[in-house]
């Protein structure tokens, strides 16, 4: 019921009050009300590595997608426009909703939306947004690390900003990994919403690796970049580093939100 309350709360805040605030305000709403939310469902943040701040500028925030807790927990701590994939924009009300929180679509089937989202992107960075992507372009059980969509890791390159990685990872109430959380297969929203609901409480590891300043130290394409924020991640998440250039792909789909 709490969770219910909170959740039309927010609503409430992006129909009224939200279009008329200001970016740093309104990532101040998103923050505070991230929070209270991972605090309805029992969900504990732990921190390490530096955090860039609570609304970095010129920022790609890119992270391993494993649910949909992915945004709260990430908004919980460095506020972020996210990437969503072009369906969601035509769904009855969620998706005008989510289109008024400042998500960017994309449409993933097509090749030359790259090319348009990622100026859109590097124009929101220049303008001062810190944005976010799942470059995995799918969520995984936690376990591991697909391989990364290169694709709007030229967004970047474009504004000359900085790449953020951040690493996920969901913990039980023993401190071993827990896939309940996870987003995967045949699994939908509301029962996904379920599984979360049952567990009494959880504990969400949040890693910040190193910055990776665009043009700098030889990062001078989306690849290197791509496969530089996938090498941190998997060794914050201590899993097998893909060495070799599967790793990354050149595909042109790209991070997604599932909502």
């Amino acid at each position: 019921m709490r969770l219910c309350i909170h959740l039309f709360v927010g609503l409430l805040i992006l129909v009224t009050r939200y279009p008329r605030l200001l970016e740093t305000e309104r990532a101040i709403v998103t923050r505070r009300w991230s929070l209270q939310a991972l605090k309805i469902m029992g969900i504990s943040l732990n921190i390490s590595g530096v955090n860039p701040g609570f609304y970095p500028p010129n920022t790609l925030l890119v992270a391993n997608h494993v649910s949909w807790l992915d945004i709260f927990v990430l908004n919980s701590c460095t506020v972020s426009r996210f990437v969503a994939k072009s369906e969601i924009r035509a769904w009855p009300l969620f998706g005008w909703l989510i289109h008024i929180s400042g998500a960017v679509f994309i449409d993933r089937g097509r090749r030359s939306d790259a090319a348009k989202v990622n100026k859109t992107l590097a124009k929101a960075m220049k303008d001062g947004a810190c944005m976010a992507v799942f470059p995995e372009a799918t969520t995984s059980d936690g376990s591991g690390v697909l391989p990364f969509k290169a694709s709007l890791f030229e967004a970047p390159l474009l504004s000359c900003g900085v790449v953020q990685p951040v690493a996920l990872r969901y913990l039980g109430v023993d401190g071993a990994l827990t896939r309940e959380p996870a987003y995967i297969g045949d699994v939908t929203f509301w029962q996904s919403i379920r599984k979360v609901l049952a567990v009494p409480s959880m504990k969400v590891e949040v890693h910040y690796g190193q910055a990776l300043r665009a043009w700098e130290d030889g990062l001078e394409t989306r690849f290197v970049l791509a496969k530089q924020a996938y090498r941190d991640i998997a060794k914050a998440l201590n899993v097998p580093i893909e060495i070799d250039e599967g790793a990354v792909s050149i595909s042109s789909p790209v991070g997604q939100v599932n909502p």
